[in-house]
């Protein structure tokens, strides 16, 4: 149980500031203590809603009926709470472009530089920054914008101190609610921001300024390397597979039905006309690729819980898995198996989950780098190639494409939870390519990936800075 600190009770004017309110969180959660902190400062400070541009400079929005669509000549990229922070945007959910520029919602449209703080639910008070690919997408009324007036205030400075370990707090300590967490946008406007000159403020601009390019170069970079594989193979129109428009797979009969699987979802007819299009061109199967490598799930052990800085690793789970930043558990690799970690360029495939449409059931992410140091959860279908003609890169620009998604979501087994047929995943067609194609395309993976470390350096960076400047 947490308790208040005997020698900094809580007194009557924090209620005041507080509206009142008779919640322990504030009080306990640290926030008073950062408040006092800043405040004992020698420089200025200012309100945040005082920095951000006039009429409504923080906001989140008003609820509408959303209208979701595939087509990209009639919609736009649509960003909630969650989706927020996540690395790879290619998989948003698009919301109806008619919709979207009706006059009261255009201005839900996001601006670069803009600081995004998710309002409710289970990620209330995480923060994002709009990098320069975002802009022109549109956001939820869960997600508040915070606009910063750049002739007060660099964006880059102002979003390291909301996502600094000062602006956390003061920012979560505005959470209320009791099942469904909520922050409203009057208090984050009250948060007062430290003022420290033009010299360290654009020093931390910069540098999360070029962290946001690095990251669109990240999302380019991935986009790219699939195109190309596509466009090198000879089959670039599947890559606007238009899924839905292809209509329900209803009355059909498949042929050679064998006792590997009866069930109708993998053998579905729009899934069968991706595999007849791949098999035109010169393919191997991923389990032939895979042989002498792995595919196959992790291994399941029992988590126990360790401090980072004492020997801890962070556990990625499938939720974590694919933001900017993981914030799993942290456990002892002592009291774990060694197949908890695993080798560069592993391909992860979120390999239980259930088929909705903004699930991340059968999407792949990339391990390597940083992420190395990460454990992760038997939650994965690791893909390791085992012929020496394949890189952990070049499958990946395949396994990130949107036919592959469809195709590996046609192979799932399971009731509520789905999971990834033993069998029939291994029938999963790899074009061949030429070496030098291939070379290529892993080429733009691994320079992307490099372009997401960096990025999360400069980040840190901007971070370490600021707690030197108000710690110094």
């Amino acid at each position: 149980m947490r308790v208040a600190e005997a020698g900094n009770p809580a007194r009557r004017g924090w209620f005041d500031r507080q509206g009142l309110r008779l919640v322990a969180k504030p009080y306990l959660s640290g926030a008073f203590a950062t408040q006092r902190t800043l405040e004992r400062l020698p420089v200025e400070s200012a309100a945040l809603k005082e920095l951000t541009v006039e009429h409504g400079g923080i906001f989140s929005g008003p609820q509408f009926a959303r209208v979701y669509l595939t087509a990209s000549e009639h919609s736009v990229p649509f960003v909630g709470s969650k989706d927020m922070l996540v690395a790879d945007l290619s998989t948003l959910p698009r919301l109806r472009k008619s919709d979207a520029e009706l006059p009261g919602m255009r201005y839900l449209k996001l601006r670069a530089g803009t600081s995004l703080i998710s309002r409710s639910g289970f990620n209330a008070g995480r923060r994002s920054y709009v990098r320069p690919d975002m802009a022109g997408f549109w956001s939820s009324e869960d997600v508040i914008k915070v606009v910063p007036d750049e002739d007060k205030i660099k964006p880059g400075y102002l979003y390291a101190f909301l996502s600094s370990r000062f602006g956390e707090v003061l920012v979560r300590s505005g959470i209320y609610g009791s099942t469904v967490k909520h922050i409203a946008p009057d208090h984050v406007g009250e948060i007062r921001v430290p003022r420290f000159g033009a010299v360290v403020e654009n020093e931390i601009h910069e540098l999360v300024q070029g962290a946001a390019e690095l990251r669109a170069e990240f999302q380019a970079g991935l986009e790219a390397a699939t195109r190309d594989l596509f466009s090198t193979a000879g089959i670039e129109e599947l890559l606007d597979l238009r899924w839905h428009e292809g209509g329900r797979d209803l009355g059909f009969a498949p042929p050679r039905v064998t006792a590997t699987s009866l069930r109708a979802l993998n053998f579905q007819p729009r899934a069968r006309r991706i595999l007849e299009r791949l098999g035109e061109r010169e393919c191997v199967t991923l389990g032939d690729v895979c042989e002498g490598g792995m595919l196959g799930s992790g291994v399941r052990f029992k988590r126990i819980d360790a401090e980072p800085g004492h020997g801890a690793v962070r556990l990625i789970g499938q939720r974590q898995a694919f933001w900017l930043r993981p914030e799993g558990r942290w456990i002892s690799p002592d009291q774990a198996p060694p197949g908890i970690f695993t080798t560069d360029e592993t391909v992860m495939i979120a390999a239980q989950g259930t088929l909705g449409e903004n699930e991340v059931f059968c999407r792949p992410f990339l391990v390597t780098g940083s992420w190395l140091d990460h454990a992760y959860s038997q939650h994965f279908l690791r893909v390791v190639p085992g012929d020496p003609r394949f890189s952990g890169a070049y499958l990946f620009a395949l396994l990130r494409s949107e036919p592959i998604f469809r195709l590996l979501r046609s192979m799932s087994v399971g009731g509520k939870q789905q999971d990834l047929h033993e069998e029939l995943r291994k029938s999963v067609p790899v074009p061949v390519l030429t070496q030098p194609d291939r070379d290529r395309i892993a080429a733009t993976i691994r320079s992307a990936y490099k372009k997401r470390d960096e990025a999360d350096r400069r980040e840190d960076l901007a971070l370490a800075r600021l707690e030197e400047a108000v710690t110094g």
